[in-house]
């Protein structure tokens, strides 16, 4: 068992940052893989970023280049870190995790791939 809680969520203006955090219970957390995704209102949850098999990362195309990942396993705690914000980036962020593992880097881009999800917090970009 897994137990995900988001934090850092809040309101920024357009061009601003924000780092997410997401605390991990459980004893599973340093061979899981983590993902960050996303849902705005009246559209389905995507995919925002992901880090697996150790060190390697994945992002969406919307967020490549401004969003990174990371983690840090003494802390069971998994990052996102956002730059350059831009009010598309409105929604609620809600991070997960898996143990499962996959050859297909795909895979953890895949809201059906993850087993543990958060609670979700609110990220508002001001125009």
């Amino acid at each position: 068992q897994v137990q995900l809680v988001e934090s850092g969520g809040g309101l920024v203006q357009a061009g601003g940052s924000l780092k997410l955090s997401c605390a991990a219970s459980g004893r599973t957390f340093s061979s899981s893989a983590m993902g960050w995704f996303r849902q705005a209102p009246g559209k389905e949850r995507d995919f925002v970023a992901a880090i697996y098999w150790g060190t390697s990362t994945r992002y969406a195309d919307s967020v490549k280049g401004r969003f990174t990942i990371s983690r840090d396993n003494a802390k069971d705690t998994a990052y996102l870190r956002m730059n350059n914000m831009k009010p598309e980036d409105t929604a609620v962020y809600y991070c997960a995790a898996t143990t499962t593992f996959s050859s297909a880097p795909d895979f953890y881009a895949r809201a059906a791939s993850y087993d543990y999800w958060g609670q979700g917090t609110q990220v508002t970009v001001s125009s």
